[in-house]
């Protein structure tokens, strides 16, 4: 389901630095509105700090859902503890409206193998409501390196000559790289850095050679030759950069990583509530506001609804754990 998704919804995916598009318009309410209780004020909490792309992207699903079911709903940043620590404030909520969680493949299929007790149970902890999007990721090099060929060369004349940079332990840049040295029989130095920004920076600037990074992200830095493409992680082409080859084109089948991001309730929320506010996120997703901001941020919809959340989130689970064990990473 994963790769169906992702073929179907590739050309979403467009160019652009990370950018904030104006609100869209008011559009038609959706079916099952009238399940949403009037006047209802909602926290929709963000696992990060203000300003970045995915608080920007709460910021316009919560317009969106404003305009489509009424009342208020508004943004409350909640960062700490590898995203758990939002994630256990929602999961303690009530299952009335007044509170929603913008989800991370993080939260959901990393933090359960990285912690002994993050507080939360990842599956029957809360209403999965409705997947939103997909991120396309891309492998990145310091312009020294030409191609993925001449650091695989470079890496199996000795351990240590290539380092990659990283977000932090157990993130969706760093377990792909695992992945990636794993299938490629290389070691290779990992440099976790706190957050994308840093590790960019230093990428650029020669002191690591590698990294997965955000396409929202990196494409100015692209566009400038600042960084070289290596690879897209997903099993096609993107649009963005249709001349970067797949990573499966460059000799790793069926290679794959990217973060998603879903919307979930606490535990218990009604049946048809759900539904209400999985149809008004699917309408706001499809708005042309929303659809800009994704497309200039490398961000692909996915099929909305609960079950292929639940999907995705077992099957990550799942993979993702297993990644994790391969790090070496221990539950603290």
């Amino acid at each position: 389901m994963r790769d169906v998704a992702r073929r179907r919804l590739l050309a979403a995916a467009g160019a652009g630095a990370f950018l904030a598009p104006p609100s869209s318009s008011r559009s038609q309410t959706p079916r099952g509105a009238e399940a949403w209780p009037r006047g209802l004020t909602t926290s929709l909490v963000v696992p990060y700090t203000p300003g970045g792309p995915t608080d920007v992207m709460a910021r316009l699903l919560a317009t969106g859902l404003a305009e489509r079911l009424g009342g208020s709903f508004v943004v409350e940043n909640r960062p700490g503890a590898s995203t758990t620590l939002a994630a256990r404030q929602v999961t303690r909520g009530r299952p009335d409206g007044s509170m929603l969680f913008l989800g991370t493949i993080a939260t959901f299929a990393n933090a359960p193998h990285m912690f002994r007790q993050p507080g939360y149970d990842p599956v029957a902890g809360f209403t999965h409501v409705t997947l939103l999007v997909d991120s396309l990721y891309v492998l990145v090099a310091n312009p020294k390196w030409q191609s993925l060929a001449q650091v695989l060369e470079a890496s199996r004349r000795g351990p240590g000559q290539v380092s990659y940079a990283s977000q932090g332990i157990g993130t969706t840049g760093h377990l792909p790289m695992v992945d990636l040295a794993a299938r490629a029989g290389v070691e290779w130095v990992h440099a976790p850095y706190t957050g994308s920004p840093q590790a960019l920076t230093d990428l650029i600037a020669g002191r690591t050679d590698l990294m997965f990074a955000l396409l929202g992200a990196a494409k100015a830095s692209i566009d400038e030759n600042r960084v070289r493409p290596l690879g897209i992680a997903l099993p096609e082409r993107s649009p963005a950069l249709p001349g970067v080859p797949t990573l499966a084109e460059g000799g790793f089948p069926g290679f794959a990583a990217g973060g998603w991001f879903s919307l979930q309730a606490p535990p218990g929320m009604a049946e048809a509530q759900a539904e209400a506010l999985s149809a008004a996120t699917a309408a706001t997703i499809a708005g042309p506001g929303m659809r800009d901001f994704l497309d200039r941020n490398g961000l692909i919809p996915m099929e909305p609804g609960p079950v292929p959340l639940r999907t995705r989130l077992e099957a990550d689970l799942a993979s993702q754990g297993e990644l994790i064990r391969r790090a070496g990473i221990r539950p603290e």
